[in-house]
């Protein structure tokens, strides 16, 4: 089965309704009843006039649909629903991924949903599907969000180390990390903590002059491949780097990465380094957690040009994309 899923707006009230209504009718009667079956064409209309939503479609055919509802940094589905012949073909998965797409071109943290907690084989399918993280329960429901944006607030080029170390623990063989920020915001410095958590050789230095160099595994884990593509045409022109590292065994981190390097994979992270200076203060950052491993065992990881200053603090926006950070 081909599933296609495509943004509508209040064009599609009478697909949607359809949708909806036949996909909760056909679940289990409730007390009290589900609100989606209260929902008519005109009322469906006004929301997706609001904000939208998206119809997946099989050969043609309408087999799934969800409304979208953004509140602040959080980004609601509603009403979704998948017909019964459908089920369990990836039409849910296919709407899943079209609204994570939707939710990271309207800056959205995360995404939420609400679920009856007398369903449980369909709070399993949500936390399986990475909506793991219980927010609240207004009974008769529960509200689980899937995180898409972490914030880290950190104070100095250590703390900067400490966390590319931290997250090289999630890192493995063909991940891609998309790094940008302005000059000197810490962008190499946080590799160096990516290649201690790593454990890779050799120094990790700003790679501008050679555009490209490749950090081998001490451990038998995954090479460290460090770009720059600030001078580069394009991310095609790593085939013409005499690279001795396979992309698809190792972790990839390209400074002034973004626009150039997302096509490398089809999952990724964009990190984000922002002078913390000024910004208001969203109510999310944490503190970076401490790393367990000792860098000095590691080689010499240099202090480069694109440091952190003791009295500049940084805030680093850590977002993943893409089915592998949601599996």
């Amino acid at each position: 089965m081909s599933v296609v899923v495509r943004r509508v707006g209040p064009e599609s009230a009478a697909v949607v309704h359809h949708v909806v209504h036949e996909a909760f009718s056909a679940r289990p009667p409730l007390d009290p009843p589900a609100d989606a079956l209260l929902e008519t064409e005109e009322s469906l209309r006004t929301a997706l006039a609001m904000q939208g939503g998206f119809v997946a479609l099989s050969d043609g055919e309408p087999v799934g649909a969800l409304l979208l509802a953004p509140v602040r940094s959080v980004l609601f589905l509603r009403r979704f629903g998948v017909l019964p012949a459908a089920q369990g073909t990836g039409v849910a998965r296919a709407l899943i991924d079209a609204a994570v797409e939707a939710a990271h071109s309207l800056g959205a943290y995360s995404l939420r949903v609400l679920a009856r907690e007398e369903l449980p084989r369909t709070i399993g399918f949500w936390e399986g599907n990475g909506f793991s993280r219980r927010v609240g329960q207004p009974s008769p429901y529960l509200e689980l969000e899937l995180p898409l944006v972490t914030t880290y607030d950190v104070p100095d080029a250590d703390a900067m180390r400490e966390l590319g170390a931290h997250l090289a623990e999630e890192l493995r063989g063909g991940d891609l990390v998309v790094l940008s920020g302005e000059l000197g915001a810490g962008k190499t410095t946080f590799t160096q903590g990516v290649g201690a958590g790593l454990r890779v050789r050799g120094d990790v230095t700003s790679p501008t002059f050679v555009i490209a160099r490749v950090h081998p595994s001490l451990v038998s884990g995954p090479a460290l491949v460090h770009v720059d593509a600030y001078r580069l045409g394009g991310i095609d022109e790593l085939d013409d780097l005499d690279l001795d590292a396979s992309l698809e065994e190792s972790v990839t981190v390209v400074e002034w990465g973004t626009g150039v390097a997302e096509g490398l994979a089809d999952s990724r992270l964009e990190v984000r380094i922002e002078r913390a200076v000024g910004l208001a203060d969203s109510g999310e950052a944490v503190v970076a957690p401490s790393a367990s491993h000792d860098p000095g065992e590691l080689g010499s990881l240099v202090e480069s040009d694109d440091d952190v200053a003791e009295d500049d603090p940084r805030r680093v926006v850590v977002r993943r994309i893409g089915p592998r950070w949601r599996a």
